[in-house]
């Protein structure tokens, strides 16, 4: 008898991984039990038990005593102490286990789906999916295996209560985590993840080697670890920008693909005021006002983004005073843009407006542009090339060619930008003309 409670308590803690001490103690109290209700006259009672040979005595008041001959009853009451005992164990063991592993990605099968929660199923035990922890975009079918990231444990009458995530940000730098070995040796490390779970999310990486691309390891040979990233999500999008110290190459990056003019930064609000082409403009802001969004999570810098042609106020233009910027306003006419977008004879139209002054603020404008617009300089492409020349990683002759296309392309947009000035100027020559033949 003693031989085979010392094996059902062994097979107990290996099924169960339940420490065997505990066990023993659940034994001793459901003796108790039994003793008390065979004999409810008494409350001293105490058991010994030898956790080698399995043999256990009863004492009362300190002295043995022999074994009762326990009832029906008594026996039901010790094997419910024992089962209530194993469970609250068995709890402990689960909560103990799943409370080192919040923050990581466990895998399971979906078990049951209800209306606003998704059981997952991890074998000795369930977790939750709660509605606000998924993706609006994902759709979950009962018996599918799913990747899904430890939020939350606590503790419940009904056991622990694992609440899970399939919309947090952790989730995405977890999943490349595994994909990308490099991050796995901490070569590679995520310095920062911004997430619109469902549609897009924006990743900054860097690399402790100079002679790992970090960006590179992260999309893999032709792109195929952030693409398995990209099917574990269901199809969300995911940029990956290069971190960088410097506050201003790293919002240029985060707002990638968008080509940015200049970015004034106020260190002390954490403002940064950021410039784009016209044609840029919607790119940098993206749908709905997502690409700008993200790219200030990610930066933790609230982003301003705003074309160049609304730089100059209209107040700072030749020929706009107090009185005409109050009737241009008036006239719709608010930003360098309108007037880009408008005309000598339409301005002239105005009321309040003639069209010399209508002339001249359009002169204005377009010389103001110019100067906003500056000339783009690819040397820092150049500069690249000639780090990879040091390595010997490209020829010096591909190096000279591309300095010389560089400096055409660049005396190109000089005399083109030089033209449009000369343009300007000529057009205020012809004004001062007339105003001297008056």
């Amino acid at each position: 008898m003693n031989e085979e409670l010392l094996r059902n308590l062994d097979n107990i803690e290996k099924e169960k991984n339940i420490n065997k001490e505990l066990l023993f103690e659940a034994l001793r109290l459901a003796l108790i039990s039994a003793c008390r209700k065979t004999f409810p006259d008494k409350e001293d009672f105490d058991v010994e038990i030898d956790k080698e040979s399995g043999e256990f005595r009863l004492l009362e008041d300190g002295k043995p005593v022999n074994y009762p001959e326990f009832g029906r009853i008594a026996a039901q009451t010790a094997k419910q102490v024992i089962v209530q005992k194993i469970r609250e164990a068995e709890r402990d063991v689960i909560y103990n286990d799943y409370i080192k592993r919040v923050n990581d990605i466990i895998s399971g099968t979906i078990h049951r789906i209800e209306k606003r929660a998704v059981l997952i199923d991890f074998g000795k035990t369930e977790g939750v999916l709660p509605q606000r922890e998924q993706c609006y975009t994902e759709v979950f079918r009962q018996g599918d295996p799913i990747k899904v990231l430890v939020v939350e444990v606590k503790k419940s009458s009904r056991g622990p209560e694992i609440i899970l995530s399939r919309s947090h940000p952790i989730l995405v730098k977890r999943l490349f985590e595994l994909e990308v070995p490099e991050i796995a040796d901490n070569i590679v490390q995520i310095k920062g993840v911004a997430r619109e779970a469902g549609t897009r999310t924006k990743i900054s990486v860097t690399s402790s080697d100079d002679k790992i691309d970090c960006v590179g390891s992260c999309v893999g040979m032709r792109g195929q670890r952030v693409k398995n990233v990209v099917m574990e999500l269901q199809g969300e999008k995911i940029d990956i920008v290069r971190w960088s110290e410097d506050p201003e190459t790293y919002i240029r990056n985060a707002l990638s693909p968008a080509e940015l003019s200049e970015i004034q930064l106020d260190k002390k609000t954490k403002v940064a005021n950021v410039f784009v082409a016209d044609d840029q403009l919607s790119l940098a802001i993206g749908k709905k006002g997502q690409n700008v969004r993200l790219a200030s999570k990610l930066t933790d810098w609230k982003l301003e983004v705003r074309s160049v042609s609304q730089k100059v106020p209209i107040s700072e233009l030749d020929g706009v005073g107090a009185k005409t910027e109050t009737i241009l306003n008036g006239a719709g006419i608010k930003t360098l843009k309108d007037l880009l977008m408008s005309s000598a004879e339409a301005l002239s139209e105005i009321k309040g407006i003639g069209p010399k002054t209508a002339e001249k603020i359009i002169a204005s404008a377009h010389e103001a542009i110019l100067k906003e617009k500056k000339v783009e300089n690819k040397l820092p492409s150049i500069g690249e090339m000639a780090k990879k020349f040091e390595k010997e990683t490209i020829s010096p002759t591909l190096l000279d060619d591309a300095f010389k296309e560089e400096a055409k392309l660049n005396e190109a947009k000089l005399e083109a930008a030089a033209e449009d000035l000369k343009n300007v100027e000529d057009s205020k020559e012809e004004e001062d003309e007339e105003s001297t033949e008056e």
